[in-house]
């Protein structure tokens, strides 16, 4: 979770996205949410007065609000190539031209990884849908994924999925460069590892702390029409991703996804930022649990959980 003070030197609006900013490490904590109604529509018309903030239960003062709307996307496409979806290879494609499509704008810009037991930088960022997919179908004719960049360190993997690195270093390393817009993986897998260097937990912390929001489109192959114990594992982890950052997660095997793409769309452009100065102490590095509450009956809220201190 990055600290800093939000200085707005603009007024803050629908335009706030727009307004250049000053960021000061001096312990405020910036988060980022939305809210839908019972019938699953964006709330857009929240007042500050309507949201409380709480850190590990403690309710804090809101010391920045604002709305966001139509703000520029930075987006990580990362795909599973590895053995368990191989027979999804072609739904990936049609689902990853169709989510291009429905979500990419002029402003926005993506890059496209694959990862088996390596993670292969198939297309730097670019705001070209066109070149996105031109560049993945390049790479499925290709004789050997080294022929790309490698993302992340050289490591020794036995096996063949390396889920958690990928999520590791797509919230990192593709990430560090970005400033100005939301931060998101689209992840199209089963959520399956067997070869990673990070953990879970590491995942899921690089991703809160980067502000990354993680979508899941799961694709999870089911043996006569059931799920394995390691299905199941899979299905829970790609919820989890989604539930700790602030994202969802959707079956890859419905048949219209379009309806799940222009959610994520919806979710990212249109939303609310806040800031609260926190009280935890300087280089207190433990988990702090964040709470939003809407005062109006009947909506849902999606944040991430909480942040790691620095």
């Amino acid at each position: 979770m990055r600290l800093w003070a939000l200085v707005c030197l603009a007024a803050c609006g629908a335009a706030a996205q727009e307004a250049p900013r000053i960021r000061v490490d001096v312990g405020l904590v910036d988060v980022g949410f939305s809210v839908r109604d019972a019938a699953g529509r964006l709330v857009t018309d929240l007042a500050r007065e309507e949201v409380e903030v709480a850190e590990d239960g403690v309710t804090q003062k809101i010391a920045f609000f604002a709305r966001s709307t139509d703000v520029p996307l930075n987006l990580g496409l990362v795909m599973d190539i590895s053995g368990s979806q191989q027979s999804f290879l072609k739904p990936h494609m049609r689902d990853l031209q169709s989510f291009l499509k429905t979500v990419l704008r002029p402003q926005d810009k993506a890059y496209l990884m694959t990862f088996a037991n390596r993670l292969s930088l198939v297309c730097d960022y670019t705001g070209s849908a066109q070149v996105l997919v031109e560049s993945l179908e390049q790479f499925q004719r290709a004789k050997s994924p080294g022929e790309y960049p490698m993302v992340g360190p050289r490591e020794l993997r036995v096996l063949g999925t390396a889920f958690w690195d990928a999520v590791y270093y797509g919230s990192t390393q593709m990430m560090r460069n970005v400033e100005r817009g939301r931060r998101a993986l689209i992840l199209f897998s089963d959520g399956e590892d067997n070869s990673s260097a990070h953990s879970m937990m590491e995942a899921i912390e690089a991703a809160q702390s980067n502000d990354v929001i993680l979508f899941a489109i799961r694709y999870t192959e089911a043996r006569k029409g059931e799920y394995n114990a390691r299905n199941k594992y899979g299905i829970s982890v790609m919820e989890r991703l989604a539930r700790e950052t602030g994202g969802a997660d959707f079956d890859g095997r419905e048949r219209d996804l379009v309806e799940s793409f222009r959610q994520i769309g919806e979710t990212l452009r249109s939303g609310y930022e806040l800031g609260y100065h926190t009280d935890s102490p300087p280089g207190d590095s433990s988990f702090h649990k964040i709470t939003i509450r809407v005062k109006r009956p009947g909506v849902t809220v999606r944040a991430k959980t909480g942040y790691y201190g620095r």
